[in-house]
């Protein structure tokens, strides 16, 4: 029987961390500039309240600047607008982002769109998705940019591989996709449409698993030897935390796992500094324009 190898998201994440804060000092020392991260949370969705709270908490332990910004829920879409332009301008801050999902008063679209593609740290604005979709270089969303970097270090070369990517949002399913395309991987990508999942899977070497269904993959879909990610988290009525894929029947079969908790979840904000340091070393002060 196969060993699976657990991938260890959280030991990867604590290590990108350390590098950040090294490269973070190395900036300061050298460019006197402090990246600085501003994010800003409309209304008292609780989930959204911790989250917001952990990105302060590691942006300053990366010896960034945080600057967080908590409107009330009735804030209006324009007030808003005027909030991100403000932070547009602010030459402190390098890297902006507004905390989803937002009330339901507010335009999505058009709320990720007023953030400067230079400080979409989140690369959700449509410039930064275009330059992704096209193989450019512009800010990458940090959940799949956080999948790519566990798999480059588990399966080393991605040419040629075939991935299946199991969901289709703007945030994970098809930045993912492009990413495993721009890595040279066969990609297809499957959703809740998708005929005959479980013989797609069989022919898949790795699968990015992003479909809010609890356990939802089996063990005996998957080809000997591939390799999880798993992006899912989803609580069970005994509070439970699990993925999209049931992890239990996919021991011996696959050759490496995400594991949820502590896989993909600890690099998305690892990542989201990575973007951050990323825009304040290529500010306008850095480049001489400024």
């Amino acid at each position: 029987m196969l060993q699976t190898k657990i991938i260890d998201g959280k030991a990867f994440a604590e290590n990108l961390r350390a590098d950040i804060k090294t490269r973070v000092a190395k900036l300061k020392t050298e460019k006197n500039i402090t990246p600085g991260l501003a994010v800003v949370l409309v209304g008292n969705d609780p989930a959204s309240e911790v989250y917001v709270r952990n990105k302060g908490k590691q942006t300053i332990e990366a010896g960034m600047q945080s600057f967080e910004f908590h409107l009330p829920a009735e804030t209006s879409e324009s007030e808003l607008l005027k909030k991100i332009d403000e932070l547009n301008k602010n030459p402190q801050v390098h890297g902006i982002l507004v905390q989803l999902p937002l009330p339901k008063h507010m335009g999505e679209e058009a709320v990720i769109n007023a953030i400067a593609p230079a400080k979409d740290v989140d690369g959700f604005n449509i410039i930064n998705v275009g330059k992704l979709a096209t193989g450019g270089d512009g800010f990458v969303p940090c959940t799949p940019l956080g999948c790519l970097m566990l798999l480059k270090d588990t399966v080393g070369n991605l040419t040629g591989k075939h991935a299946v990517v199991i969901g289709r949002s703007n945030i994970v399913g098809k930045p993912m996709a492009a990413l495993l395309l721009k890595e040279s991987c066969t990609v297809t990508i499957a959703h809740s449409k998708t005929k005959n999942l479980p013989s797609l899977l069989k022919t898949a070497d790795i699968v990015v698993a992003a479909i809010g269904k609890a356990n939802f993959v089996k063990g005996e879909w998957l080809k000997q030897g591939a390799v999880i990610i798993d992006v899912g988290i989803n609580r069970l009525e005994n509070k439970k935390l699990v993925g999209d894929v049931d992890f239990a029947s996919c021991q011996g079969i696959t050759s490496a796992i995400t594991p949820v908790p502590g896989g993909v979840g600890p690099m998305t904000i690892a990542c989201l500094l990575e973007n951050t340091y990323r825009a304040a070393s290529l500010s306008p002060l850095l480049l001489g324009e400024g």
